[in-house]
């Protein structure tokens, strides 16, 4: 470990993947650091907690995708097993299996997206469907993540864009809208085509063993979290819980010097914001040092999205074929998966009856619902797809309601997203939602931003060694090849052709 002189202090404010990636790092280049935490534990909503049965529950199931490139270093750095290994999943409709999955990574690896076409094995979706995608390969290519893809696809909305593209209505109907559900949690309509490109690529267009995934064997807080605030406190960090931020103290040269919560004030060199966009909505509403810039009030245009995780025991065990499934057409704007935690969890594995887990996205319209109004709907949906739960008996579960409780890349959002670095010489931002071009998406989308903003406070007081982010992968021969002929057409046609068009 670097010793940093005079012991410059760095405040932190939210630990998930981001405030702990930035923690880490700035701890174990010698600075003080100080992460603040709102609730009453470090996580966030990722992390998990026990009821007072002593059961393991946490507020929605997260998937860790095969480019997790840095995410898959991090363990390997502490040294911990959390993962499971690759596992297959399903996809299910009112009438019915829909999809299997293989585990791609397995089979001949073939050119994109040759893979993830011809291995998916697709039970009902005629072929003359799956055709009708290939004209939004074009998309896929003239969207490279550049501030300008981002600006000429944000206003269209996703719906828009497959429609534009010929993509048939039982394809968006059956693929597209569901993958945009569970992956950007808001229907077609109601999401950035930029954002639907851009998620699309990172975990399934890409590369062909792109939408592998693992799970983890237990709570994200228990299994990693746990283990990692362990070496982040053992590097010196302190870890604060029940601290809210309600303002900044920022002096004339344009710095922030202090971190105020309530009555405490905690002096810093620098701040890293690590929280998700309801959380930053909270600490606007009260600090008038941010709001009196306005790419801090625009956050207020960004919003979030609705989220019910429930938690189901069963008093016996019902055969599941997969122990991750993603379901559609239930609703018409709410996405749902289900997961079968005794073949995922350690915990659960000599349960004697089955324990399910189903988070909904998009929930607005269930979150007003009584718990036992919620606890039969979840079965009833359940047993359309695996007829197994219909008389099976619920003898415990757990109903965890999350408002505005993930980030929603709505059409035109774009254009109010902060990049890690703000106006202030030394406050950054971190976070899934905020702009980078790295290219990842979700977990970690928001532990690389908590890398680059820890970079930028090291470049910024000007002492300690980078951390090293890991590029997706490079994108496959005939895909560069496409990109750069479609950027040199585009090049050429905005030197000669006036800007008649709007983006």
């Amino acid at each position: 470990m670097s010793e940093v002189s005079q012991g410059k202090r760095v405040v932190v404010v939210g630990a998930g993947w981001a405030g702990l990636g930035a923690s880490y790092h700035l701890a174990k280049q010698g600075y003080d650091v100080t992460l603040l935490e709102a609730g009453s534990y470090a996580g966030g909503l990722v992390a998990g907690w026990k009821t007072a049965a002593g059961r393991s529950v946490e507020a929605g199931i997260h998937g860790f995708w095969y480019p997790y490139r840095n995410i898959f270093s991090l363990i390997n750095e502490l040294g911990i097993s959390p993962f499971t290994t690759w596992t297959r999943s399903s996809q299910y409709s009112t009438v019915g299996l829909e999809v299997e999955s293989p585990i791609f990574q397995h089979l001949p690896r073939l050119p994109t997206p040759l893979g993830t076409f011809l291995y998916t094995q697709f039970k009902r979706l005629p072929l003359i469907d799956r055709l009708s995608a290939l004209p939004l390969l074009y998309a896929v290519i003239d969207f490279d993540n550049s501030e300008e893809a981002w600006r000429r696809y944000d206003f269209v909305t996703a719906r828009e864009l497959f429609k534009q593209f010929g993509v048939s209505a039982r394809l968006y109907r059956e693929s597209f809208e569901p993958m945009l559900l569970v992956g950007l949690f808001a229907s077609g309509e109601q999401c950035s085509a930029a954002a639907a490109l851009g998620m699309l690529y990172f975990f399934i267009l890409a590369h062909q063993p792109d939408f592998d995934v693992v799970w983890c064997r237990g709570t994200v807080g228990e299994k990693i979290f746990r283990p990692w605030l362990e070496r982040i406190e053992k590097a010196g960090a302190r870890v604060l819980a029940n601290r809210r931020v309600t303002d900044l103290i920022v002096d004339s040269h344009n710095r922030a010097t202090g971190v105020v919560c309530g009555d405490e004030v905690f002096q810093t060199d620098a701040v890293i914001f690590a929280v998700g966009i309801t959380g930053m909505k909270k600490i606007l509403s009260s600090s008038p040092s941010l709001h009196s810039r306005e790419e801090f009030r625009n956050i207020s245009n960004l919003g979030a999205i609705d989220v019910l995780a429930t938690r189901l025991w069963f008093e016996r065990k019902i055969n599941i074929p997969r122990p991750s499934n993603a379901c559609f057409g239930f609703d018409a704007t709410t996405g749902w998966t289900f997961f079968d935690l005794n073949a995922l969890h350690d915990e659960y594995q000599a349960e004697p009856g089955s324990v399910i887990e189903a988070d909904f996205y998009h929930a607005n319209q269930f979150l007003t619902l009584e718990d036992e109004e919620i606890v039969s709907l979840v079965q009833r949906y359940l047993a359309i797809c695996v007829p197994g739960f219909r008389e099976a008996k619920v003898i415990d579960r757990s109903v965890i309601r999350l408002q505005k409780a993930v980030s929603h890349f709505a059409p035109g959002s774009y254009r109010y997203m902060l990049p890690v670095k703000t106006s202030f010489e030394n406050v950054f931002m971190s976070g899934d939602w905020i702009v980078n071009r790295q290219g990842s998406w979700s977990q970690e989308k928001a532990y690389v931003t908590g890398l680059e903003a820890a970079n930028k406070v090291i470049s910024y007081l000007g002492e300690g060694t980078l951390a090293k982010i890991l590029p997706v992968e490079a994108d496959e021969i005939h895909i560069q090849f496409a990109k750069a002929i479609n950027k040199t057409l585009r090049q050429i046609g905005k030197s000669i052709l006036p800007d008649f068009w709007l983006p």
